[in-house]
């Protein structure tokens, strides 16, 4: 069962280096995207610099890097999904050094009352998927360790925000009546598809990881609406508070 696979005991067969040679240090921090409108409007509005390229035999991926007061930080599209998100990030970590990961996306509200004009920022995450199971003893949770210092930026800054757990699900097809119940039961307030694999990967190799959400569709026992997940998936009010975070941390 996959909730045996955590071995810390034996050595990965597979490094990095067999891919990219010893791993660089270019900059400290890194944005990692999951929206196209987002990325391409850093492109647009900053003076970016192509600094390392993740290598994918089905389209490469280009690391780039901006500056932010006077400070270089790293950004990148990111697949979408636990097991990519993860292995993007350390990849990531290994081309440019990056340490600190800011991550933002939009995810699914199960608690409209508690997150309405607020983002997200979870406090632990469902592990319902299965890339975490490799990186991180078996658990049910898995703590979103910087929730408080992600929190307190949103203080300086002003932004209204919820804390709470959410449910990482491997499977959006998949979120049935019962298991939204269930997960509500337990205190879930979101739903999304990356914070608890990426969340473990940091942990194992020592990254730091700081991230909110949007919430744009709403889940109940009985009902869906998709109506504001456009407006969130592409938010560029969104992208402002993870630059004010980048200078924060």
């Amino acid at each position: 069962m996959i909730i045996h696979d955590y071995d810390n005991d034996t050595s990965s067969v597979v490094s990095l280096e067999h891919f990219y040679g010893k791993p660089k240090h270019i900059v400290d921090k890194c944005l990692i995207l999951f929206s196209k409108v987002i990325h391409d409007h850093l492109l647009e509005e900053y003076a970016c610099e192509r600094i390392a390229t993740i290598g994918q035999c089905n389209g490469n991926i280009p690391i780039y890097s901006f500056d932010l007061a006077g400070e270089q930080i790293a950004f990148y599209l990111s697949g979408i999904g636990s097991a990519i998100a993860a292995d993007l990030c350390y990849q990531a970590h290994w081309l440019t050094g990056a340490a600190k990961f800011i991550m933002f996306g939009s995810c699914g509200s199960l608690d409209e009352a508690a997150t309405g004009g607020r983002y997200i920022i979870p406090t632990e995450s469902y592990r319902g998927e299965g890339c975490s199971y490799y990186f991180a003893p078996p658990a049910d949770y898995i703590t979103v360790r910087n929730a408080d210092k992600v929190a307190a930026a949103f203080d300086k800054i002003g932004a209204p925000y919820a804390k709470g757990r959410g449910w990482t699900t491997d499977s959006m097809l998949r979120e049935t009546a019962g298991l939204v119940q269930k997960r509500k039961q337990e205190g879930c307030i979101a739903v999304e598809m990356e914070v608890a694999g990426v969340q473990a990967a940091c942990d194992f190799y020592g990254l730091e990881l700081f991230d909110f959400l949007e919430a744009g569709d709403v889940l109940a026992e009985s009902d869906y609406d998709i109506t504001d997940l456009p407006g969130a998936n592409h938010d560029l009010g969104k992208l402002r508070i993870a630059l004010e975070i980048a200078q924060r941390i």
